[in-house]
């Protein structure tokens, strides 16, 4: 039995908002009182695109490459993680058909930041603008997010035997 040449990966991260750090989704520096804190940037979005990715591929997860616990990924920049990561997936032979994403957050307001995000993700990922789709979400006052203490997003990437 043959196989079609797409593979789907499914990702997800959440970060507590701290003060004092800068928020930084999709790429994007977004003025706000609070930033994401992590050991890289915090970058929830990113994060959940390499995640997909890298489940698209059946690899580990971004955790296992690029661990908290090595000092060279202190206050890392995630779109150069991000760089690496689809570096890998092009060695695999594979490119990217569309990502959907979601940015869940109470606060601040994401839409006017996701057209710049949409266009850094598309110059990393060599993806069409409109092969990118970046919805926020709030958790309506619900739970951590909700309390404007965290920022979560979930991606799904379907990539392709080139």
């Amino acid at each position: 039995m043959s196989k079609l040449n797409f593979r789907t990966g499914i990702g997800y991260d959440l970060h507590r908002l701290e003060d004092n750090r800068d928020l930084i989704i999709g790429g994007i520096k977004i003025p706000y009182e609070k930033g994401l804190l992590g050991h890289s940037d915090a970058d929830v979005l990113v994060h959940a695109i390499i995640d997909a990715l890298l489940g698209a591929l059946s690899m580990p997860d971004i955790g296992t490459l690029f661990p908290d616990t090595d000092e060279k990924y202190k206050g890392a920049d995630s779109i150069e993680l991000l760089k690496k990561v689809y570096s890998m997936v092009r060695e695999k032979g594979y490119l990217i058909n569309n990502l959907d994403t979601n940015i869940i957050a109470q606060a601040p307001k994401m839409m006017p930041y996701i057209p710049q995000m949409k266009e850094k993700l598309s110059s990393v990922l060599a993806l069409d603008i409109e092969d990118i789709s970046i919805k926020a979400k709030t958790k309506e006052h619900l739970d951590a997010v909700g309390e404007k203490k965290a920022i979560e997003a979930q991606a799904v990437v379907t990539v392709f035997k080139a």
